[in-house]
């Protein structure tokens, strides 16, 4: 696959919530060439097969939140990030990301910063 940033993308997809965050990334990023080549890949890991949210995810997505309020600190505007976070806990996975100060908060999710610019 092509990489993005020097890193390679898994050919694991996950769920429509990460793809969602992906195209979503795609369509603000200001470099056509870069823009091109990050949708050339996207259109690649929409042919893969998807992980499902299940409800052992659900739970893991109530643990997290629950734990975010806990500690004083709001899950309300962060839906689609904890989506995210509860697949990677759930699955064991590294989540990769652009916006490291939106995960670094959530317990038990290991993540790698990756930059897009």
């Amino acid at each position: 696959m092509t990489p993005i940033s020097g890193l390679p993308l898994s050919a694991a997809n996950s769920a429509r919530p990460i793809l969602a965050e992906i195209r979503f990334g795609i369509e603000l990023m200001r470099n056509a060439k870069q823009k091109e080549r990050a949708s050339a890949t996207f259109r690649r890991m929409r042919r893969k097969p998807l992980l499902r949210i299940t409800a052992e995810t659900a739970e893991v997505f109530g643990v997290l939140a629950a734990k975010l309020v806990k500690s004083g600190r709001g899950h309300d505007f962060r839906v689609q990030d904890l989506w995210l976070a509860a697949q990677a806990v759930q699955q064991q996975f590294t989540l990769l990301t652009a916006n490291a100060k939106d995960f670094q908060d959530i317990p038990n999710l290991k993540f790698v910063a990756v930059n897009v610019s």
